[in-house]
């Protein structure tokens, strides 16, 4: 269960993290902000949300790495979060900008990760 429960929280917290980190983008489209609005509130804005990030991130980390008794050591645990990233900003792109296209190109980059994945959980 531990393993199941760190690969959850990692997938909400980078859904969380992605919002924060480019969901402003979409907000300034959807005139919830302006391209005037102050760097300052929209920073404040993307760290409310990366709080909630963080509370599942650091958990996460906490519950897998064997060290605390968890499956996962801390390089599996870093590659797995950044193919959920990457999975994640992948949906988010497509689903919330319209006008990005997947190429390729990016296909190609996932079977990487994908392999890398596969590679870091090797014995």
């Amino acid at each position: 269960m531990p393993a199941l429960y760190t690969v959850l929280l990692l997938v909400i917290a980078n859904i969380f993290m992605t919002f924060a980190w480019y969901g402003h983008l979409k907000m300034q489209e959807l005139k919830w902000i302006s391209h005037t609005t102050p760097l300052i509130i929209v920073v404040l804005i993307s760290w409310g949300i990366a709080l909630l990030e963080y509370f599942c991130q650091v958990p996460a980390n906490r519950m897998g790495f064997h060290g605390n008794g968890g499956p996962f050591s801390l390089m599996q645990l870093k590659v797995m979060q950044e193919a959920i990233t990457l999975i994640i900003f992948t949906v988010f792109t497509v689903v919330f900008f319209k006008g990005e296209t997947l190429h390729w190109n990016h296909f190609a980059a996932f079977v990487c990760l994908i392999l890398a994945v596969y590679f870091v959980f090797m014995k």
